[in-house]
């Protein structure tokens, strides 16, 4: 147990509830999740606590986080110890040789481009063959418009940092197809934000329950 008080993020505070109900949809009951940037830790133990079937792997490059997400995580015994991942650094270090699914949220706009592809790639190489890889967070959608929010939030990365933006849907699916998977569903979520999930090429096909209510219920500020 870690006596590090733990990082708080309000909008995963906001938004792990949404992202659980559909995680539970579609899910099976049991598996093996790897977490990547996994930030906090509120999600890991949130989804963790939510999905008992499962073991929870979380990862983040922060050492911070790291201790963080051992501080949210504490007492829940289907949650292994973080394990420190930098997307970039590949093959990635102590992660499992097959997992079940592979989660992300709210990593790709705040990170080089080329950590997509690493992600699409490293997740692609380790799923199971019925696994999902699920990508939370905002997206541009090619013919439908952009939320104010979303522009707003996109010049303001970009200011920030030129290498980071919100990513347009066409290019994520592009490392997918590269990767050897395929949009299995999109799921729209509050606060203009989506939850992409992807499965192998030859199972893209499979039905995809309906979304919940939840999932599309208005909330407020970006990236909530």
């Amino acid at each position: 147990m870690t006596d590090t008080a733990p990082l708080h993020s309000p909008a995963a505070e906001r938004n792990r509830g949404p992202i659980l109900i559909e995680l539970q949809r579609l899910l099976p009951p049991h598996g093996l999740a790897l977490e990547i940037a996994a930030g906090t830790g509120q999600h890991a133990a949130h989804f963790a606590a939510g999905l008992p079937g499962w073991e929870w792997l979380p990862t983040d490059a922060d050492a911070r986080c790291l201790e963080s997400i051992a501080a949210w995580c504490a007492g829940l015994p289907n949650v292994r110890p973080a394990r420190r991942v930098d997307v970039l650094s590949r093959p990635w270090p102590g992660v499992p040789a097959q997992v079940d699914a592979v989660y992300c949220a709210n990593m790709l706009h705040i990170s080089p481009r080329q950590a997509g592809a690493a992600l699409l790639e490293e997740s692609a190489a380790r799923l199971a063959p019925h696994g999902l890889l699920l990508l939370y967070g905002p997206y541009f959608v090619a013919g439908e418009p952009a939320a104010p929010g979303n522009l707003a939030f996109d010049a303001d990365l970009r200011r920030r940092d030129p290498a980071w933006g919100v990513r347009q849907l066409a290019d994520v699916q592009a490392l997918a197809d590269a990767a050897g998977l395929a949009l299995r569903a999109r799921i729209a979520m509050p606060a203009n934000n989506l939850l992409l999930v992807f499965a192998r090429a030859a199972q893209a096909a499979t039905a995809v329950p309906a979304p919940s209510a939840a999932a599309s219920a208005p909330a407020s500020g970006p990236n909530a």
